[in-house]
């Protein structure tokens, strides 16, 4: 059975298609499908239901798929077994980035890393922090650096590297900024400009505005707190971003007793083995 085979249907079987999965492998459609055909053929089952252009696993699809995924996490990990038995830190390092971390986080970390291993090739990936999570979970990636989640989803560890407090801002001209001593009730009145729903910055706030008795009026969603920054800043709403990203630009109102405050840090699947690449970086991410 060839690996390239199983590669090719996971690979099919996540992306959703046959072209996309292509795309991702760096390889034509009719290879994908060849592979796929080879394997259909050595199993004696057929793996996926053609229905025009769309592609579904079928019952012995989604029967192997989980073997499938555990077979290539098994042979990634004896490749980092075989790396690790010397002490040089070379070799792939898949890493996922949250945008926020990528941004205003990693770039002087990644610039040393990269100068005192010039042998690691950094394959980055910039992904929300739950897709992040899921990415750990299935194998794909090796380690992320994150928001992290509140409660880690099963079986991934996460270790915090920076707190990450959190301001309520507005405009400078808009009305919470001209009021003397603004209330958090008086949030409810204006539209809210935060992260999609379902992610651990929205709870966050969402909870803690929510034991106040405070409804949200969201109005903007985007996961991106560059953008909400600009939108709040030309004064579509209220937001909530980290401290760090306070600029003149915007006001940070206060208001006494509510506290915000997100953990960003690494996300690695205990159970498998880390290679000397992603020890290295965890270890140079303990010191940052």
């Amino acid at each position: 059975m060839q690996l390239s085979a199983i590669e090719a249907f996971v690979a099919v079987c996540e992306h959703g298609s046959v072209r996309a999965a292509a795309a991702a492998m760096h390889l034509t459609q009719p290879a994908i499908s060849k592979r796929i055909a080879t394997l259909e053929a050595q199993f004696g089952h057929e793996l996926f239901d053609r229905v025009g252009r769309g592609i579904a696993p079928t019952e012995a699809g989604r029967a192997f798929l989980p073997h499938a995924r555990r077979l290539l996490a098994e042979l990634e990990d004896g490749r980092r077994a075989l790396d690790s038995l010397s002490a040089h830190v070379s070799g792939r390092l898949g890493l996922a980035l949250s945008h926020h971390v990528a941004l205003h986080r990693m770039p002087p970390m990644l610039r040393r890393f990269v100068n005192r291993y010039p042998d690691v090739a950094l394959d980055i990936a910039f992904l929300g922090s739950e897709a992040a999570c899921e990415s750990v979970a299935r194998g794909h990636i090796e380690l992320a650096v994150i928001t992290l989640p509140r409660m880690p989803p099963e079986p991934l560890v996460q270790r915090e590297i920076w707190p990450d407090p959190m301001r309520i801002c507005v405009a400078c001209d808009h009305p919470l900024a001209r009021e003397a001593e603004p209330t958090a009730a008086r949030l409810g009145d204006y539209p809210a400009l935060l992260p999609e729903a379902g992610t651990a910055t929205h709870a966050l706030v969402a909870e803690a505005l929510a034991a106040r008795g405070v409804p949200l009026q969201t109005q903007v969603a985007s996961n991106y707190l560059e953008t909400l920054k600009m939108l709040t800043a030309v004064g579509l709403g209220w937001s909530a971003l980290p401290a760090t990203m306070i600029d003149d630009e915007l006001i940070a109102l206060e208001f006494p007793g509510l506290r915000i405050q997100r953990s960003l840090g690494a996300v690695h699947h205990p159970g498998r083995r880390l290679s000397n690449a992603a020890r290295a970086l965890l270890d140079a991410l303990d010191g940052a």
